[in-house]
Formats: structure tokens, sequence, C-alpha cells
């Protein structure tokens, strides 16, 4: 099931104001590798910034962004019709081309940004997607995502003290506060309240998060028939340590 805060139209109007285009170093970083690739699946695409800024930039090859939120890729379809917006996800592929099937050999460069991969909640879950990333890769194809680094417990920080206000849809201010409910082992939840001005009353999402550490996420990925080629610990490629914020991953089919 997509969190509301994806799959209502009025929330994902508001997803490019609280997360515009370099709001996070991860979006240069993912740029340059993009740039670099002939053709690129991003899962859990959301409104496809990436993808859209690199055709933008000039990129030529094929750009996926596939999501399983419509209400996300429609902000995505407004801005550019030059990207394949495809409603799915890596498990089932297309909904709306069930002949088609899950992505199979078309990549060069698999994604995942945006700490997407922690909506895998279950060790089934994980599987079965890293299984499809490596079935969507060419031979030489690389997949690379973050997760959030347990040890930091970043989750801690999620209070409404830490409210967010910025200028929203027509110029109105909207406002997030994220409220930690619940921590249970490596899964973490949340509801982010939302507020613009001239709505009767805050939308509220709730969240579910996992939290994997390297060694944990590493074993999966050597399951599925990944080799980890890299990881570091923040967008400028610092070694991966304890105290990092991120667990940046490459991976290559082994």
């Amino acid at each position: 099931m997509v969190d509301r805060h994806f799959s209502s139209p009025d929330l994902a109007e508001l997803y490019d104001h609280f997360s515009n285009w370099q709001s996070s170093p991860q979006d240069d970083f993912y740029l340059g590798l993009v740039m670099e690739a002939r053709s690129v699946l991003d899962v859990g695409c959301g409104t496809g910034k990436i993808q859209r800024v690199a055709r933008e930039r000039g990129h030529t090859g094929r750009l996926v962004g596939l999501d399983p939120a419509d209400a996300m890729l429609e902000v995505g379809r407004r801005d550019r019709d030059d990207v394949e917006w495809t409603l799915g996800d890596l498990v089932a592929g297309p909904y709306d081309d069930e002949a088609s099937g899950p992505f199979e050999d078309e990549f060069d460069l698999v994604i995942m940004s945006g700490h997407a991969f922690q909506v895998f909640v279950t060790d089934e879950e994980v599987r079965a997607n890293l299984a499809a990333v490596r079935r969507a890769l060419t031979a030489g194809g690389r997949f690379v995502f973050e997760t959030r680094n347990p040890a930091v417990r970043a989750w801690e920080a999620w209070s409404p003290e830490r409210s967010r206000t910025v200028r929203g849809p027509d110029g109105r201010d909207a406002t997030c506060v994220h409220r930690l409910r619940e921590v249970d082992g490596e899964l973490v939840t949340f509801t982010s309240d939302y507020s613009v001005d001239g709505w009767p009353e805050p939308v509220v999402s709730r969240s579910t998060l996992r939290f994997l550490d390297a060694a944990r996420l590493n074993g999966f990925l050597e399951e599925a028939g990944f080799t980890v080629t890299a990881q570091y610990g923040y967008w400028d490629r610092e070694p991966l340590t304890d105290a990092s914020m991120e667990i940046i991953t490459f991976a290559r089919p082994a």
C-alpha cells in the first residue's frame, strides 16, 4: 500500500516544494551517475526530478521513472513527456501492461534515491525486489542506492520541534511536521502532518521504514547475486563508518 503523502494528489503537489532540486547533495550525486549511463531505471522515482533534470542537461538515452503512486508520476508527466513515466513496481512490472511483466536485461543503471529502499519492510520484500533489480540490469550494469545508517538513530529527530515551512502551491505557506510513533527493532513508524494555508485541517500520512545496518544489507545483496563494489557514508564519498549518516551502496551482478 502506497503511503498517503505519495498517493494523494494534494500531497504529491507539495513534494517538489519540500524536496526541490539540490535541496540535498544526493541530487547531484545521482545526476552524475545517470548522465554516464545509456539506460536508467529510477525505482520509486516520485516526481522524477533526477530524470527530468538529466533530460534537461542533455541525456539522450532511455530514462524510465517507475513508481506505484500515479499522483507523483503525474507531476513529472506535466513537466516532461520525454521520460518513460511508468506506474508499477519492480516485482510486478508496469501495472497497465500486465503482458510485459517485470523488466529484464534492460538497464545499465538502476537507482533508488530518497531512501526509497527502506520501504521494503520484510525479508520477503527485500529479497523479491533485489531479485527484480538484478533481473532488470544488463550483465555489466550497476545498482546504486542509499539507506539511513541505523547507528545514527535519525528517527530521534522526527519531532514537531523540527517542523518545516516552505512556499507551496500558489505561493501559500506549506508546513510539514513529523512525529515518531514507534520503534520496533529495525522498523520505525512515524506520521507526517501537512498543512497549507487555506486547508481546513492538516492531512496526515503514516509511514513505516526499515533500517538495515551494512552487514545485514550486504548479506541480502550477496544472497541476491550482487557484489558490493563500494560503500560510502555520505554524498562526498567519504568512507562508511559507524557514525556515517548514510549507507550509500554500489553493487553489480556477480
